[in-house]
């Protein structure tokens, strides 16, 4: 980005935030959190709720987003899942092996995908709360016989307050490990769709855009490549050393979302 950005978030109209490690940290906010999102309405600023984390549908993550006092509604968020339908629905696919949740499933099945297909033409994996060796081996036979898999999003780990959680991509090194096969796609943060059709939908300028999140290699990155401003907060993932020596470049670093738009 070209113009100066500073804590104010002057000049900006629309924020994309991610939530596992910005918003809220496990099952708890973020302090400051909900102070953050009124001045953004106070502002006028538009908001949306990004995450990678496909473990939870939709309705799961406002049911969250309420619990926590997060005034939500379905258009606001965006999901890796979704740019995973997209993905899917422009190759055509109707048949699948899901390594997912059932939160993800319903979202896949609502879509007509079948996720437990024994002839699927891809292997589907998400971030699976609930996984069991069963699937994994399930899933492994198929890669081994030649099904193609594709992932929901590059995540390595779930940032919670004890640490680092294995995550979609901590699964995808382990189906190489045992099947020798890297997923053909990846989808999700940062590819930029995630939030470039609703930056198109509005009619919005990119530069007037911030992506907020945790992480360098899809948060910020994804910033990069949809050409909004990226904005690293240091509650979840990254560290200050992390952004010094990383290949993007945020236009702002702050230690969390309560540093941003206040005053």
């Amino acid at each position: 980005m070209t113009e100066a950005l500073d804590e104010s978030l002057d000049g900006i109209d629309a924020a994309f935030l991610d939530l596992d490690g910005t918003i809220y940290l496990g099952g708890s906010l973020v302090d400051g959190a909900l102070e953050f999102l009124s001045r953004l309405e106070a502002r006028g600023i538009r908001k949306y709720f990004l995450s990678n984390n496909s473990s939870k549908s939709v309705s799961q993550y406002l049911e969250k987003l309420h619990g926590l006092g997060v005034m939500a509604s379905e258009d606001e968020v965006l999901l890796s899942t979704h740019d995973l339908l997209s993905w899917l629905s422009a190759d055509g696919v109707t048949e699948a092996y899901l390594v997912g949740t059932e939160g993800m499933r319903g979202m896949l099945e609502d879509a007509g995908i079948g996720t437990r297909s024994e002839t699927p033409q891809y292997v589907i994996l998400g971030y699976d709360t609930e996984v069991t060796y069963e699937k994994l081996a399930t899933a492994s036979v198929h890669l081994h016989n030649g099904v193609p898999l594709v992932a929901s999003h590059p995540d390595l780990v779930c940032p919670s307050p004890e640490g680092g959680l294995p995550d979609s991509g901590a699964y995808m090194a382990l189906f190489e490990a045992a099947t020798g096969v890297g997923p053909s796609h990846v989808c999700g943060k940062p590819n930029a769709g995630m939030i470039l059709h609703k930056i198109e939908e509005f009619g919005l300028a990119a530069e007037r855009c911030a992506m907020v999140g945790d992480r360098l290699y899809t948060d910020m990155e994804m910033a990069e490549r949809a050409g909004v401003h990226g904005i690293l907060v240091l509650s979840g993932e990254a560290t200050l050393e992390d952004a010094g020596g990383a290949p993007q470049n945020p236009s702002l670093i702050v230690g969390s979302v309560a540093d941003l738009c206040d005053g």
